[in-house]
């Protein structure tokens, strides 16, 4: 593939995983948080995006302004989770592990990009910025580029099919051998998954937001392509990344058979997968029902409104009469 042909000739190689001292000892979820594996890159980003959230949450707080709560928590959920699923465990066997790399991989498309989008930060920075920056965010938001990378059908597709490129081309390969690869995939799960994502839920002011009904349809959509994926992984006898996971489970024998961690890592893609959508389904089903809760509200509201007008423009008319037949 062109992919694998030309990446070896630009970066150096994945050490993998080491035999002997070094070695990794068997996966368990109880030792999740037991080793972790610090990216200085990952550690800065997550950092400075926590820190420059709380920082507009402050000066919001400093003018005597509000700012939801639940809103920070989301934020930080989903910074939190980024971290846990690069630098934990998760991340230290990532490459070991098909399985493990597929919590990974639905951690960082479906999970992180969710609770970043619910912490609306776009929103908190217009709202904090100096006026030029400001300007300049504004412009962002309303530039050309902008609406092409909200347009529905071309995030809808990229979310869709995006997996199927990672693991059917020498991209997936690529990233289990270079270091920088393996964190470009990272970063391209969230923000292919925040793209589709931030329209969806629609609490930033981006281009690309869609009525209900239409959220509701992509959602729906995106569940019998990764239950489609997850089943083909399942089922087929080839084994991805070729024979790096064969490799590593002649040198570690505690690791299960390829294509039994293939076979669960179809799984955890299906069913996850399935279990999220259904999740965010239910999150935008009742936001739509707020919202026409609300609506319904302001129209009555509105309604009441009118009659109240026609009925004072009745009362003067009334005793203008009055006074004229006096």
């Amino acid at each position: 593939m062109l992919i694998h042909s030309v990446v070896p000739l630009l970066l150096p190689a994945h050490g993998g995983a080491e035999v002997g001292d070094d070695a990794l000892a068997p996966w368990s979820l109880v030792d999740l948080f037991s080793r972790w594996e610090l990216s200085t890159p990952v550690l800065v980003g997550t950092t400075l995006a926590t820190g420059l959230y709380l920082f507009g949450v402050w000066r919001l707080m400093r003018r005597g302004d509000r700012w939801p709560v639940n809103r920070t928590i989301c934020w930080l959920v989903g910074v939190i989770a980024f971290f846990i699923a690069t630098s934990s465990e998760i991340g230290v066997y990532d490459d070991t592990l098909l399985s493990v790399h597929m919590v990974q991989h639905m951690i960082l498309s479906m999970l992180v990009p969710v609770f970043l989008a619910l912490g609306a930060p776009v929103t908190l920075a217009l709202r904090t910025l100096p006026r030029r920056p400001r300007g300049w965010l504004m412009a962002l938001i309303h530039s050309r580029l902008a609406k092409v990378l909200t347009f529905a059908p071309l995030v809808f597709a990229l979310y869709v099919l995006s997996p199927w490129a990672l693991y059917y081309s020498g991209w997936y390969r690529a990233s289990l051998e270079h270091p920088l690869v393996h964190e470009m995939m990272h970063v391209h799960l969230v923000v292919v998954g925040s793209l589709f994502f931030w329209p969806l839920l629609g609490l930033d002011p981006i281009p690309g937001r869609l009525t209900y009904p239409l959220r509701v349809l992509m959602t729906v959509l995106t569940l019998p392509f990764h239950a489609f994926l997850g089943v083909t992984l399942m089922n087929q006898t080839t084994l991805l990344g070729g024979d790096w996971y064969p490799e590593l489970h002649d040198s570690m024998a505690w690791l299960p058979d390829p294509s039994a961690d293939q076979h669960l890592a179809g799984g955890i893609l299906w069913g996850s997968g399935d279990a999220i959508g259904l999740i965010f389904f239910i999150v935008l089903f009742s936001q739509w029902v707020r919202a026409s809760i609300r609506e319904a509200a302001q129209v009555d509201r509105r309604l009441d409104l009118q009659e109240a007008r026609a009925r004072a423009a009745g009362e003067d008319s009334d005793r203008f009469r009055g006074a004229t037949t006096e």
